[in-house]
């Protein structure tokens, strides 16, 4: 069997879990954009086959990387796993050059796909970029669904979900117990509501802020963990301090030991995202809380979709500061039984956002 060729624009640490079976289903060579961003690389070892390429950008967007454009004529290929971004001209190049010259060979792509949000330039581009490859696997259902009304194949797009070490944290998981941690910090015993990542003004936790203030006026109180760093923090400590809310926040910084974070989330109650939500939801449902964010779905990140109102958490308006504090006000009031909102937020994630999941559709596609 020839090797499946495997090219992504850098090598995140959060899916080495996926690379890894990846890379032991099939004989592979993976060809990885150098890093620049401030997201954490695997290791250079991690993988079988590894090579290191030179991304360029034009007007501030990736637009080619070195060496890949050749990479549809090397023989030792016929089956190539790209990611699916459609400013990248080299993936275009191999695209074509396959259509034209190579009809044999597989190309698959792996995308976001579709925001739901694209104009009709876009729209056109993104039809003709995917319509180019084999299949395509997208992040979630809403970005198919999207690409179905826009006269997309419907037998030519799978969506594979994302994933985080699952293995990991199930492990950790089954060690954890309730603590007093937060009653010991803010001395009562209010909910406590939690957001771990980067501290930035496109997550718009200066809303959540004040939907604690004005539920405050209305004589709730809740307690805040915020787990991370980031732009925002000088802002954010400034305004919960006019808000007359700082005994209510704790900026815990950022938390790079993985039992700590599964203690703090799981002794939470309900996880606020005023922004875009990505991977925080997976991270705090698998530690049994669920997560309360925005519903302008074109705006949001895949994994929004582990979020099934009423049972893993809720949606509010987004911008919508008084729709935030209802929709905290509203979970605590319908969900009083925090043991099966916890179940139900493990069974999603065990279920649909896993390596073993995503790697069982790729077996099913990729011959």
């Amino acid at each position: 069997m020839e090797n499946l060729c495997i090219v992504s624009n850098f090598a995140p640490l959060y899916r080495e879990p996926i690379f890894k079976l990846i890379d032991a289903k099939w004989e592979c060579d993976w060809y990885f954009g150098h890093n620049t961003t401030d997201i954490k690389s695997i290791s250079p070892d991690t993988l079988k086959r590894m090579t290191y390429v030179n991304n360029r950008h034009l007007a501030g967007i990736m637009g080619w990387q070195d060496g890949i454009g050749r990479l549809i004529r090397d023989k030792r290929y016929d089956r190539y796993l790209m990611l699916g971004e459609p400013m990248v001209l080299s993936t275009w190049w191999n695209l074509i050059q396959r259509r034209l010259f190579y009809p044999q060979k597989r190309i698959y792509l792996w995308s976001h796909g579709w925001y739901g949000r694209e104009g009709l330039l876009k729209k056109w581009i993104k039809r003709v970029f995917f319509g180019l490859a084999d299949h395509v696997f997208t992040y979630g259902e809403y970005a198919k669904q999207v690409a179905i009304r826009q006269g997309f194949d419907v037998e030519k797009i799978t969506p594979i979900h994302n994933s985080l070490d699952h293995l990991k944290q199930v492990g950790l998981r089954k060690k954890l117990s309730k603590t007093d941690i937060y009653t010991s910090h803010f001395g009562n015993h209010n909910p406590t509501l939690i957001f771990i990542g980067r501290l930035t003004h496109v997550k718009r936790i200066d809303q959540l802020l004040d939907a604690m203030s004005r539920l405050n006026k209305q004589g709730e109180k809740y307690n805040l963990i915020l787990i991370g760093t980031g732009e925002a923090h000088n802002e954010l400590d400034l305004k919960a301090k006019q808000l007359g809310i700082e005994n209510q926040v704790w900026f815990y910084g950022a938390c790079y030991d993985d039992n700590q974070n599964a203690q703090l989330i799981f002794n939470a109650d309900l996880c606020v995202a005023p922004g875009n939500v990505g991977l925080t939801a997976m991270h705090t449902m698998v530690f049994g809380t669920p997560v309360l964010t925005h519903d302008d779905f074109p705006w949001q990140m895949p994994e929004f979709e582990a979020i099934r109102p009423g049972e893993t958490g809720a949606f509010f308006h987004r911008g919508d500061v008084s729709a935030i504090a209802q929709g905290i006000h509203n979970w605590f009031v319908c969900h009083p039984d925090r043991e099966a909102v916890r179940q139900a937020c493990y069974n999603e994630i065990d279920t649909r956002w896993t390596p073993k999941y995503q790697i069982e559709i790729l077996s099913t596609i990729i011959k």
